[in-house]
């Protein structure tokens, strides 16, 4: 007897409840079901009971996330590069709009390195003169001499 549309497996891989998923991914029941909820997952199936069974192209879909969000991309901007994929349908304009963003982040991230290298050296600047007057702290305070 085949089995339901509902209950296949996406070919290539066997359907996976949520459990298999968070332990393959470490993400949360919640956060899985909040990522279906933005659009991020949107072939999610359900079985006849309303389980959500997952396959290998949820389970890529999920690592690519995880990926995205490493690099510093919002979850706002993941779901802007699903949709560039489903309105154009392309591959390469996703991977155009993604280089857009990712050369965004870039700068602001050398913006941000250069904006702590500035603070590292004021705080050693600042050491050293803590420092200084630490050690003449320490000393006993020079005595004028009257002339």
């Amino acid at each position: 007897m085949a089995r339901a549309a509902s209950r296949q497996p996406d070919a290539g891989g066997a359907a996976l409840t949520i459990a298999d998923v968070r332990s393959q991914t470490g993400l949360s029941a919640r956060t899985l079901r909040y990522y279906e909820e933005l659009g991020l997952l949107p072939g999610v199936r359900r079985r006849a009971g309303g389980r959500r069974v997952y396959g290998a192209d949820e389970l890529e879909r999920l690592r690519f996330i995880g990926r995205l969000k490493t690099l510093g991309l919002t979850l706002a901007e993941i779901k802007e590069l699903n949709a560039v994929y489903a309105i154009v349908g392309s591959t390469g304009a996703m991977l155009s709009r993604l280089d857009e963003l990712m050369a965004g982040h870039l700068s602001d991230l050398d913006a941000r390195i250069a904006e702590l290298e500035t603070l590292r050296s004021e705080i050693r600047r600042y050491r050293d003169r803590v420092a200084a007057r630490i050690a003449a702290a320490g000393k006993p305070p020079k005595r004028r001499t009257r002339t």
